[in-house]
């Protein structure tokens, strides 16, 4: 099903609200350090300014955890916009939909910009508040989505704000959304698909979709103790989606039906405690003992899997092998995101819990790797 762009409405004269990604990194003298993200709205920016809309744009910074915390704040960035686009007028809204954002969409012009505050110091925006989506629609009369690192968010200003305005995708998405389509409903081969994360439970419709596309299956994370237990293994404390043991046999059964290489770890980093400094050790995957649990991918996984991330043409990737947070039990992880950044072919790295870019400096992705995207979205027919 095609989505509607920028290009299908008429925007001149419209206020046009469009969620962006500016959550960029600042100096201590709060200064963008980095304008990547800024650069790839201008595209969109640039379109509904020169067709005469009154552009709001509205984007978060950071974990302020609702709350004002000027660490976090967005007026570096309109400082930034302005460097960028001297000839447009760009105006800092205080707030997000107080009385700042109103007086200064009110005063605006056409071909004019208004970039609001940091929508995450309101706690309505990670909860998706219907009133504080109805308060930021009333700013606008069109609702533009171009935040592609987000736009997998049920946040008030992704998706909350589109049930009151007519809404379209900008440039940014609509590229990223034509890579993804044609690296998975026409992927070059072989195909290898990488999960990682928690629960089984959590990416069914993910699973079943990739089975019926990908070569290889590659499965980590702690979904991986949860397959493990269907086929009879003991894995200590390690975490269990314990209402998914018999669906973990049945997709073990359809990959091996349909020919897909479902591959789990062969060997597991073990812990007796949820500790960033536990004892640990590496054992073979049906040897976990009791009492201890598993935190990661064994060396020996971590060179079969990137054996095959490396031979791929297409490569998509989500969720962590481990636990990524603790030093000790993230080599599994940085070991898949150095074999991606080492493939050849086409790596797509979705889902807000992957973090390869903290595992490799950003400029070795950028020449084979699409931003973080809504991974969700290869379970919908119209991508």
């Amino acid at each position: 099903m095609a989505k509607k762009t920028v290009e299908d409405i008429q925007v001149a004269g419209k206020r046009v609200l469009c969620r962006v990604d500016f959550n960029v990194p600042l100096t201590e003298d709060m200064k963008v350090a980095d304008d990547k993200r800024i650069v790839a709205a201008m595209p969109t920016i640039k379109y509904l300014l020169d067709h005469d809309a009154k552009v709001i744009l509205c984007s978060h910074l950071g974990r302020p955890k609702g709350k004002v915390d000027m660490k976090y704040t967005l007026a570096p960035v309109a400082a930034r916009l302005q460097e960028l686009l001297p000839e447009v007028r760009v105006q800092f809204a205080s707030d997000t939909v107080g009385e700042s954002a109103q007086k200064c969409v009110a005063d605006m012009k056409d071909g004019e910009i208004v970039l609001l505050e940091n929508t995450r110091f309101q706690k309505e925006e990670e909860a998706n508040d219907p009133e504080f989506s109805k308060k930021l629609a009333n700013l606008a009369d069109i609702f533009v989505s171009d935040a592609f690192g987000t736009v997998h968010r049920a946040h008030a200003s992704t998706a909350g704000v589109a049930e009151y305005l007519p809404a379209v995708a900008g440039f940014l998405i609509g590229k990223e959304l034509g890579i993804m389509g044609e690296a998975l409903n026409n992927p070059q081969r072989p195909f290898v698909a990488i999960l990682g994360g928690a629960k089984v439970s959590d990416k069914i419709g993910v699973i079943k979709n990739l089975l019926e596309k990908c070569d290889t299956l590659l499965i980590g994370g702690g979904m991986a103790y949860t397959f493990y237990k269907a086929m009879g293994y003991e894995i200590g404390n390690s975490l269990l989606d314990e209402n998914s043991i018999d669906l973990a046999k049945e997709l073990m059964a359809d990959a091996k039906a349909r020919g897909v290489n479902l591959m789990l770890p062969v060997d597991t980093v073990v812990a007796p405690e949820f500790n960033a400094d536990a004892e640990y050790k590496t054992v073979p995957a049906n040897a976990i003992p009791a009492g201890w649990m598993g935190m990661d991918i064994g060396e020996e996984t971590r060179a079969k899997y990137a054996e095959v991330i490396k031979a791929a043409k297409t490569v998509i990737w989500n969720g962590p092998m481990g636990v990524f947070e603790f030093p000790n039990f993230a080599k599994g992880t940085s070991a898949v995101a150095e074999a991606c950044a080492e493939c050849e072919g086409t790596t797509i790295i979705g889902g807000g819990d992957s973090p390869p870019a903290a595992a490799l400096p950003w400029s070795s992705w950028r020449a084979r790797c699409c931003p973080v995207w809504p991974f969700s979205m290869i379970n919908k027919k119209e991508v």
